[in-house]
């Protein structure tokens, strides 16, 4: 394989070769390796010509990248050129200091693999630009830059997502050390995240420096260098001049640094910026200068947006020049040695391209997805069973009071259950922590995490500023050495402000890591309707749409206090076994009821399974037919939340009142959904009734489950009941859009009905 030569040996080098020592008396000085490059910086000559050559084939790379589209058998172009000074930051962090890269971020990961002997970043680089399943970290997934020994976690190409969960690591380091949960970080070690100018405007950035600036201010530590790599463009967009400085250079809690110059002036920043971090243990922003040469990718046609002139203006900029040119100055390099240098990294960029292209590539749905949504259902249940608290421990733990003790009423509300089982996974797993807005000192808003605080301590349970983002973002750092996070979003609403968090970061990590990193999180969403006399639309979000979408996600639904229990320890237990993402959605209507038919029955209390039951997905619920009804069942109701507690109050009126035998079916479980359960079921009676509480286009499971009914050839008869498309009103006017106890009977009358009618 053969591709251009790169723009400093066309426009610079070669006449550098008979230029050189007129132009640069200096030259004719021959520095040792281990000589500074001058008085005053910590630079040496060797190091510096190592620092060139993982310049130079971060470069190599991205002129193979575009060669390999350009005849079809590559992917990925966009590259790092005119960043490679970001490997001056690959030489100085170590191994342990965990970084979040830039995708324009080659010349970082070069250096820092120069640090672990016998890696070989080059090929793996080149076998991520064609997609091959022999690529160590994403195995063709994706082109990411990543590594489980360089502690490189992969990002995805989504603009600024990852500044949060870096910010979230740096703000989990001390309190993992604290708690005793152990890791492979020192205690000094810091987080670097890199990103563009364009991406610093994003709202997912500013919100992790926000969060990252408030930490220090409440006087947390905060281990994190954000690298902002400004080539003053975003696509075609100009970033107006100083708009960088003018953003970040003087905000509090936050030291601003500014790189731009010569490679050793560079070097002395940077090392400026890392030490005072590491030192510290607060944030910094460091402002590198970059130039964006060839385009941002591969498909942009630079020359619609950038004159001639420009484009030639910018590759004069080009810091291979400016740094060959240093080296050659200062004396560190002659200009025939660096033509070497570079014709040799050619040759061995080319072949390794070449080799890359030979390999396999992913070609099976098993092999896709293998790494999305592991599931070891034994070992999750292993681990749900150990380690249990002895009962004199959990006596004190929850202040003298067992809640399965049998001299004392045991009966609890939905609310009571999930704080019950909270503390006993705080109690039991010292990596547990439980946060959010108002979680700890108010004890929630719904009174959910109440006394959580004073049994455990502000180390494992605490409040977090209004930002879900950031909520979000400190889970996924704090799972990613070792802590369990158990966050709260206030509202399922809020959810969609920060939803790419889950989506495109906490969901996708171990998909494009081939499971070498993750971020296990169980993420409490009080959510869903039918809160009387308060509310609107936001306080009463009736849709799962999006939730369900994101692939891998596990969603559980618990309508009574027993099953929610055992489901947040078997969501627990999953996100400690296999890495899961799992969502637990709390129905706020059902937290603090306690009657199902009439005031005063108390049929929606139950007792307090203690531990190690637990549920997990597939595993539903049967409520067979009122002892009322006269005949076996004929009409099956699927639903979930509150549409299991209407469903419940039909099956009775149904009995009593038309003698027809309902069997209900609680899913417990809205991704994956129980479809072999449901099949089961269903073949047993002549009508299917889904009550879906959600909104009917897309909010909700309907959809889906009568599709697979339909799909599977079920013979009973398929209807369902669910809401209106609409926002959820305020006051009365809700019952006008949500599922009603009428809807519903209406609905299996008629179903019932047709289904006798067919039969005769």
């Amino acid at each position: 394989m053969t591709f251009d030569r790169v723009p400093i040996v066309e426009a610079a080098l070669d006449s550098l070769l008979t230029d050189a020592r007129d132009a640069h008396p200096g030259a004719s000085r021959r520095l040792s390796s281990s000589d500074p490059l001058h008085d005053g910086t910590s630079l040496t000559a060797g190091a510096a010509i190592a620092l060139f050559e993982d310049q130079v084939v971060s470069r190599q790379q991205d002129a193979a990248a575009r060669h390999l589209k350009q005849t079809n058998r590559s992917f990925y172009t966009i590259g790092s050129a005119g960043h490679e000074n970001d490997a001056v930051l690959g030489a100085q962090l170590r191994i342990n200091d965990p970084a979040f890269l830039h995708y324009r971020s080659g010349g970082f990961l070069m250096a820092r693999a120069r640090q672990l002997p016998g890696s070989t970043p080059t090929f793996d680089a080149l076998l991520g630009i064609v997609a091959s399943s022999d690529e160590p970290i994403a195995q063709g997934r994706h082109k990411v830059w990543g590594s489980r020994p360089l502690w490189i976690p992969p990002q995805t190409s989504t603009i600024a997502s990852h500044l949060p969960k870096a910010m979230g690591l740096a703000f989990s380091i001390a309190r993992a050390r604290r708690l005793g949960v152990t890791n492979d970080l020192p205690e000094d070690a810091i987080v670097m995240c890199s990103f563009g100018d364009a991406s610093a405007n994003h709202a997912t950035a500013l919100s992790a420096i926000n969060t990252a600036r408030y930490a220090v201010q409440i006087g947390l530590p905060m281990p994190i260098l954000f690298v902002c790599e400004d080539n003053e463009t975003g696509i075609s967009v100009p970033t107006p001049a100083g708009w960088i400085a003018a953003t970040f250079g003087s905000q509090p809690n936050l030291r601003y640094l500014f790189a731009d110059g010569e490679l050793d002036e560079i070097w002395e920043v940077a090392q400026d910026a890392s030490r005072f971090v590491r030192q510290t243990r607060r944030p910094a922003f460091l402002h590198l200068k970059t130039v964006r040469l060839w385009g941002h990718a591969g498909s942009d046609a630079e020359h619609a947006y950038r004159s001639s002139s420009e484009i030639a203006e910018v590759e004069a900029r080009d810091p291979l020049l400016r740094n060959a040119l240093r080296l050659i100055e200062l004396g560190a390099a002659t200009p025939e040695e660096l033509i070497a240098l570079i014709d040799d990294t050619r040759r061995r960029v080319a072949a390794a391209a070449e080799e890359a292209t030979r390999r396999p590539r992913l070609a099976t749905i098993e092999d896709v997805v293998a790494p999305m949504a592991p599931y070891h259902p034994d070992l999750i249940a292993e681990r749900g069973a150990q380690p249990v608290l002895r009962k004199k421990q959990r006596r004190t733990v929850f202040d003298g009071v067992l809640p399965e003790d049998s001299s004392l009423p045991n009966a609890r509300t939905l609310a009571g259950q999930i704080n019950a089982a909270l503390t006993d996974e705080l109690a039991r797993r010292p990596e547990l922590i439980v946060f959010g807005e108002d979680v700890a000192r108010k004890g929630g808003v719904y009174n959910v995490t109440h006394d959580l605080q004073r049994r455990f301590g502000a180390g494992r349970v605490f409040d977090t500023l209004l930002d879900e983002t950031s909520i979000l973002g400190i889970a996924q750092g704090a799972a990613h050495i070792g802590l369990l996070p158990i966050a709260e979003i206030q509202y399922l609403a809020y959810v969609h402000n920060a939803l790419d968090q889950i989506r495109g970061e906490a969901a996708s990590l171990q998909f494009f890591s081939s499971g070498q990193f993750r971020n296990p999180m169980v993420l409490r969403l009080p959510g869903l309707a039918y809160q009387r006399g308060f509310g609107g639309h936001f306080h009463n979000d009736n849709s799962v749409g999006a939730l369900r979408d994101i692939p891998g996600l596990i969603l559980a639904v618990p309508a009574r206090g027993e099953d929610a229990a055992r489901m947040l320890r078997g969501a627990v237990a999953m996100a400690a076994e296999d890495g899961r993402i799992v969502i637990f959605l709390e129905p706020i209507a059902l937290y603090h009821e306690k009657d199902l038919h009439t005031d005063g029955d108390g049929g929606w209390l139950t007792d307090y399974p203690p531990p190690p039951a637990l549920l997990l997905p597939g595993e539903v619920r049967i409520f067979e037919p009122d002892a009322s009804a006269s005949r076996d069942p004929e009409l099956l109701i699927v639903s979930y939340a509150n549409g299991l507690r209407l469903s419940l109050q039909a099956q009775r009126r149904l009995a009593h009142e038309h003698d027809i035998a309902a069997r209900v079916i609680d899913l417990r479980w809205l991704n994956p959904l129980p479809f072999d359960a449901i099949r089961e079921h269903a073949s047993q009676v002549g009508s299917v009734l889904v009550v879906d509480e959600c909104r009917r286009t897309g909010g909700g499971v309907a959809d889906a489950i009568i599709a697979d009914l339909a799909e599977s050839e079920s013979r009973s008869r398929l209807r369902s009941v669910r809401a209106v498309d609409s926002f959820v009103p305020l006051g009365p006017a809700t019952a006008a859009v949500l599922v009603g106890l009428d809807e519903i009977m209406a609905a299996a009358l008629s179903t019932a009905t047709a289904t006798a009618r067919a039969r005769v």
